[in-house]
């Protein structure tokens, strides 16, 4: 697509590229072929004209002195930082001479590809690889990190439906924001829940620190963490006990109520209050509020699956629109992802038909025993191919995760933006371009507008997107398929989406080439109410209480999320009903639950090397304790502190809040190893797996923080 005329100031409609659910619409100026500046696109709906502290000096990230703008080859030790710049075609012919030694020796399976949602787009995010590694025959890598157990637990009940349009929350009378900091996380709702607030809504906040959202809201809920299961199981409790029941509704758009009732006889409000630390009074008074002011809008962050009850909590609050006929209107029912509204074509883009019958899956969570021989492969990994994605600071089990990463008999690839953690450990780096370099096309996980991504200047340096990067890679492969020679146009026009699909109905790509966004042909939001008379895609075409997928799926993956990977799996059996399940009993030596919710001005790992960000951030590595915790410690506030687990330890600087309950310690992801004493707090996170979808569980760490760290924190 054209690049806009370098010779005069302009503006050039684009996206933003991160994984984030407000995909904001932004104009970014160009001056002289250099980008100069980004602002929002007042026009858009849902971003408004603002961007959050993340994204809004974009041009600094474009323009860093410290991308990486060259192929580069490792010079020193792995992890050193030192290389030298080489040429394209050294850097591919060496990546396929030695895949190519690999897959001899080993197999092809002995290659592990790497990658999340570093770029969301569907060109260069996360599909973009899957092609390319599985004609090669690598091993599948499982993309799990965030909402497959949600989306697992939330599909058995309502199926894969978009449910609420966030900006019909104007039009709500109770909201509810459970496990979802929307000032930090998802920021553009605000403004629908600040104008339902003006309206007379009540706004209730359910988290055990009370954020930045909590603050704003008129009822902050401290809960214990891991316990939400038990606490929606007790409204339920509540509103079926007391005939606040929709029974029509019920009735007629629900299956499984007579064993969910009966199940709920196990959490009175006396018994949850025991799990949860949330009074039994305050339980009836939620209960009792959420059921009569109608319509009562639910959204519920992505942080509430990572525990080991997260699927069935998911379960359980899922069930309670249905309960109480909240679907019924505009402003009513429950909103987790919008994505199911967006109709993309991901087994076009991912090619899983291209893999072969039983090549091994290996989960990404579980990068470290991958590398270091904890999984026992055969063969065992040889070559890594990391892009959008910094695993290095991202992924549980830390320590492991580096002692792989510095094994000088793994060939180690990274495509990227900048030398972070783990493309400091690469043998090559490819350099990769940013969004304002790129033509791409965004859909969204948190509202209901496509947005066209269009380059605003020329590549800098030998940076080339994440497309062009693997048909490169391809071609040096001796790979011919058509999908690898495409052009960006040819992909969004003929791959990415079903253009036929009537919620796309009067869009299309010469349209957004206009307009650069348009809203899916949907209702607008004052009237967007899906499931007033039901219509679930569900097996039943209801909202199954009593869910008839549990045998079926198991704790694996909702269908979105395994056309990625090719091959239906089944797991372990589930409870149809959801349920509350304590993790497991810890042995006293750590006695504090350590919650590492996402950063107000990073996203996962990406700003956390820029200075204004950094500034925002404090400059260093956060561990939030309430004084009370921290006086039984003889830990003053901004004192250097260690905060251990049984999997490793970090260090940190101890901030004192109230906001944060006792027992509980906050330490925001993001921050970068390197200048943080080698480890942060993934070096302490807990590695295993929920309950549903393979969804880490790394809010159920139990840590220790005492006094004293390296001098120079």
């Amino acid at each position: 697509m054209a690049i806009a005329d370098p010779t005069a100031p302009t503006e050039v409609r684009g996206a933003c590229p991160h994984d984030c659910p407000d995909t904001c619409a932004m104009l970014v100026t160009v001056e002289g072929g250099v980008v100069t500046g980004v602002r929002a696109d007042p026009d858009h709906p849902f971003t408004a004209g603002a961007l959050c502290p993340k994204v809004n000096d974009y041009e600094n990230r474009v323009n860093s002195p410290d991308r990486v703008l060259h192929p580069l080859r490792r010079t020193g030790p792995k992890g050193d930082g030192r290389f030298e710049r080489v040429s394209w075609d050294d850097a591919l012919d060496e990546i396929a001479e030695r895949f190519t030694a690999i897959a001899d020796e080993h197999g092809p399976e002995a290659i592990l590809p790497y990658s999340y949602l570093g770029t969301q787009g569907m060109l260069n995010g996360l599909a973009v690889g899957d092609p390319f590694f599985h004609r090669l025959g690598a091993t599948v890598g499982e993309r799990t990190f965030c909402d497959s157990g949600s989306s697992t637990a939330y599909t058995m009940t309502v199926g894969p439906t978009a449910g609420m349009d966030p900006e019909s929350f104007a039009h709500s009378r109770c909201i509810l924001l459970w496990a979802c900091n929307v000032q930090s996380t998802n920021l553009h709702m605000w403004k629908f829940i600040a104008q339902a607030q003006r309206d007379g809504a009540t706004v209730i906040a359910i988290d055990p620190m009370r954020t930045r959202t909590a603050r704003r809201a008129d009822w902050h809920i401290p809960i214990r963490p891991g316990t939400d299961a038990a606490l929606a199981l007790g409204m339920a409790h509540v509103i079926v006990r007391d005939g606040l029941l929709d029974d029509d509704y019920v009735e007629r758009h629900t299956v499984g109520f007579d064993p969910l009732r009966e199940r709920l006889t196990e959490y009175p409000p006396d018994v949850v209050e025991r799990i949860t630390g949330v009074s039994a009074a305050d339980v009836e008074r939620l209960a009792r509020v959420y059921a009569t002011t109608q319509p009562a809008a639910i959204r519920v962050g992505v942080a509430i699956e990572r525990h080991h009850s997260g699927g069935q909590a998911v379960r359980a609050i899922t069930a309670l629109p249905a309960l109480t006929g909240a679907w019924r209107h505009p402003g009513g029912g429950i909103l987790q992802l919008t994505h199911y509204a967006f109709p993309v074509n991901g087994l076009a883009m991912s090619r899983p038909d291209w893999i072969r019958p039983g090549t091994r899956v290996v989960n990404q969570w579980q990068l470290g025993a991958a590398l270091t021989g904890g999984l026992a492969l055969d063969p065992p990994v040889k070559a890594l191919f990391v892009y959008n994605t910094n695993p290095a600071v991202v992924v549980a089990d830390q320590q492991r995760v580096l002692e792989g990463l510095r094994r000088e008999d793994l060939f180690c690839v990274v495509g990227e933006q900048f030398l972070t953690d783990t493309a400091r450990h690469a043998d090559i780096v490819l350099p990769n371009t940013t969004q304002a370099e790129q033509t791409d096309l965004v859909f969204s996980w948190g509202q209901m507008y496509l947005t066209l991504n269009l380059p605003a200047v020329e590549p800098l340096g030998e940076a080339v997107s994440n497309r062009e990067m693997f048909g490169r890679l391809a071609r040096r492969m001796g790979f011919d398929d058509e999908i690898f020679a495409m052009s960006d146009e040819q992909v969004i026009r003929d791959v990415a989406l079903d253009w036929s699909h009537p919620s796309l109905e009067g869009i299309s790509l010469d349209t957004l080439r206009e307009t650069g966004w348009a809203r899916l042909s949907i209702p607008p939001p004052s009237e967007y109410a899906p499931h007033a008379e039901g219509g679930f895609p569900t097996p039943s075409g209801k909202c199954e209480l009593y869910a008839s997928l549990a045998e079926q799926l198991g704790d694996y993956v909702v269908p979105f999320f395994r056309q990625w990977y090719g091959e239906e799996q089944s797991g372990a059996p589930v409870d149809p009903l959801p349920a509350y399940v304590a993790p497991p009993d810890d042995d006293g030596a750590f006695p504090l639950t350590l919650l590492t919710p996402k950063a107000h001005a990073f996203l996962n790992s990406s700003y956390g090397n820029m200075d204004r960000q950094l500034r925002l951030m404090g400059g260093s590595q956060p561990v939030i304790l309430h004084p009370l915790d921290a006086a039984e410690r003889a830990i003053a506030d901004g004192d250097p502190v260690t905060l251990a687990s049984a999997r490793g330890s970090m260090h940190g600087r101890a901030q004192l809040s109230a906001d944060v309950a006792r027992g509980v310690v906050v330490s925001p992801v993001g921050f970068w190893i390197h200048g943080n004493a080698g480890a942060t707090v993934n070096a302490v996170t807990e590695i295993g797996f929920a309950d549903m979808g393979r969804a880490p569980v790394f809010s159920d760490t139990r840590v220790e923080v005492s006094p004293g760290a390296p001098p120079h924190l």
